[in-house]
């Protein structure tokens, strides 16, 4: 079966240009902060675009691997990469083929990217293989909203213009019911509105999660 194709050269301009610098602005710097507090040892980022949440790894990572599969986000996350606080190694490849071992990292990070993959539940299981038993798994993303209104204009724009748009996005995906359905324990989650504004938004429902591959197998 052929796979979808994820460049989108357009989006990739306009998120590193204008979407970005305006998500910084907006504060989304505290949310990156409190999501990666706290990590340690091997990591892995899929869907790390052009590498925004580098500066605040902190010290204590030891490597991280940045899964990128835009080529565009790619060559600017490569070029963050040389001046973050961590090593980094800045990967081609996809959330559902990761190109690492079982439990081969201590921690996972997906941020704002769920949203966006082709298969969430198989990007989940890629993430759930490669974490090593007590892992976390670190998300920051926007979600499907709690009112019925707009749970229904998110299937609108979800089914017409939204993912064309904005590179593959979907505004309404139930992340943590998926995160859960991957074999995960979800041990923290906030849900509130970014960025503050005015005119509801299908995109403005976000969840800050961590969550837990299980230490050890159950029973047989």
């Amino acid at each position: 079966m052929a796979q979808p194709d994820l460049r989108h050269p357009l989006f990739a301009r306009f998120y590193a240009r204008i979407a970005g610098p305006a998500l910084e602005k907006a504060g989304v710097t505290e949310y990156r902060t409190r999501l990666l507090a706290g990590l340690s040892g091997r990591v892995i980022e899929i869907g790390a675009g052009n590498g925004l949440n580098f500066p605040h790894y902190p010290p204590e990572v030891e490597r991280l691997t940045a899964v990128e599969p835009e080529p565009h986000l790619r060559a600017l996350a490569t070029e963050a990469a040389r001046t973050a606080p961590v090593t980094i190694e800045v990967t081609d490849a996809r959330g559902e083929r990761l190109p690492a071992p079982d439990a081969s990292f201590d921690a996972a990070v997906v941020c704002m990217a769920l949203c966006s993959v082709p298969d969430q539940a198989a990007v989940l299981a890629e993430l759930h293989r490669v974490l090593r038993p007590g892992g976390q798994l670190r998300c920051f993303e926007h979600v499907r909203a709690d009112s019925p209104v707009m749970r229904r204009v998110q299937r609108v724009v979800d089914a017409t213009v939204w993912p064309l748009l904005c590179g593959g996005c979907h505004t309404g995906r139930d992340t943590e019911a998926a995160v859960t359905a991957a074999g995960f324990t979800v041990t923290h989650l906030e849900k509130f509105a970014f960025p503050a504004a005015r005119v509801p938004s299908p995109a403005a429902t976000h969840i800050l999660c961590t969550a837990e591959r299980a230490r050890t197998a159950g029973p047989a």
